[in-house]
């Protein structure tokens, strides 16, 4: 049996208040594709991934798994119920990984612009250091603000990141860092937040700036315009 399988774990339950959809954001419509499919066609496509685990909200499991079940190309995948709070999701996700994982993938469904280079990138590193996170270099100017808005501090760019996912730990720490923070009733911003509590060795991995996350309706307007762009690359390299 191998023991070295990577599975993807992909929070879905949200419901696209931001984006002022009715329904999931998930199944937002990206030129004919919902935005889950898109991306898990991406993980799909990636050589490091072998199975993938949607985490969607309890009512929407039968409408993500018809959706999914036609779809060609995708990975060995399974469809469970998220919590209220993403990490509560998360962990859910994280309680169907196969006896046979090794490294673990967490990546908001809200993302399908990550690329295959990055993906695996975050693999090998997470295989090598125990944790990796996708991020790129904070481009813009960071001031740290009291609660009276007053500025109290400019922290120097070179040293800030802009964290994205996927982020990629193996299976013993993301396991042991989320049932620490379930016994300890933590609620942290990211899952590297959770393994650095454990004292795990996390390191960035350079990822690009395409790999937005699509929660507002300027994101979608984003999109749209990285879809054209790959249709056009699509149709002048034939």
């Amino acid at each position: 049996m191998n023991m070295r399988k990577v599975t993807a774990v992909f929070p879905a339950a949200g419901q696209g208040k931001r984006m002022h959809l009715p329904v999931n954001k998930a199944f937002l419509d990206l030129d004919g594709k919902s935005m889950l499919v898109r991306t898990l066609l991406k993980f799909s496509a990636a050589e490091s991934i072998d199975y993938l685990i949607v985490v969607v909200a309890a009512d929407e499991i039968n409408t993500t798994q018809e959706m999914l079940k036609n779809e060609s190309g995708l990975k060995p995948y399974v469809v469970t119920a998220g919590g209220s709070e993403r990490q509560y999701s998360i962990y859910n996700g994280l309680k169907l990984l196969p006896d046979e994982t090794e490294i673990v993938l967490v990546h908001d469904a809200a993302r399908p612009f990550v690329s295959a280079k990055t993906i695996d990138e975050v693999t090998a590193a997470a295989r090598k250091y125990g944790g990796a996170i996708a991020a790129v270099p904070e481009k813009n100017t960071v001031k740290i603000v009291d609660e009276e808005n007053r500025v109290t501090a400019t922290p120097p760019r070179q040293k800030l990141w802009e964290v994205q996912t996927p982020q990629g730990f193996r299976k013993d720490i993301i396991m042991a860092a989320y049932e620490k923070a379930a016994a300890e009733n933590f609620l942290g911003t990211d899952d590297a937040s959770l393994a650095e509590r454990l004292g795990a060795d996390v390191r960035v991995v350079m990822s690009d700036y395409r790999n937005i996350k699509i929660t507002t309706p300027e994101d979608a307007i984003i999109a749209a315009a990285f879809l054209r762009e790959e249709k056009s690359k699509i149709k002048g390299s034939k």
